[in-house]
C-alpha cells in the first residue's frame, strides 16, 4: 500500500496531482488509481517510488505494509 505519508504530500501540495503525475512519468488516472487503492501495488512498484521522488519522500517512506 501507499503510505499515508505520501497520499497526504500529493493531496496537499501545491502542485496539482496531475502535474505531479506528469513528472513522475506516470498517466494521471495511474496516479488516482494508485491513491485510491484500486490498483494493487508491491513494495518497491517503480511508478510510486517516482511520484516519491518528485515529492521529495524517500523510497522507504513510500510504502506500508497492507493489514492483514
Amino acid at each position: 500500500m501507499i503510505s499515508e505519508k505520501l497520499r497526504a504530500a500529493i493531496k496537499l501540495n501545491s502542485i496539482p496531482a496531475y502535474k505531479i503525475a506528469q513528472e513522475a512519468g506516470i498517466d494521471p488516472s495511474v496516479l488516482s488509481k494508485l491513491i485510491c487503492g484500486i490498483v494493487k501495488i508491491k513494495k518497491g512498484d517503480q511508478r510510486v517510488i517516482a511520484v516519491g521522488h518528485v515529492l521529495g519522500i524517500p523510497p522507504s517512506e513510500c510504502f506500508e505494509e497492507a493489514e492483514k
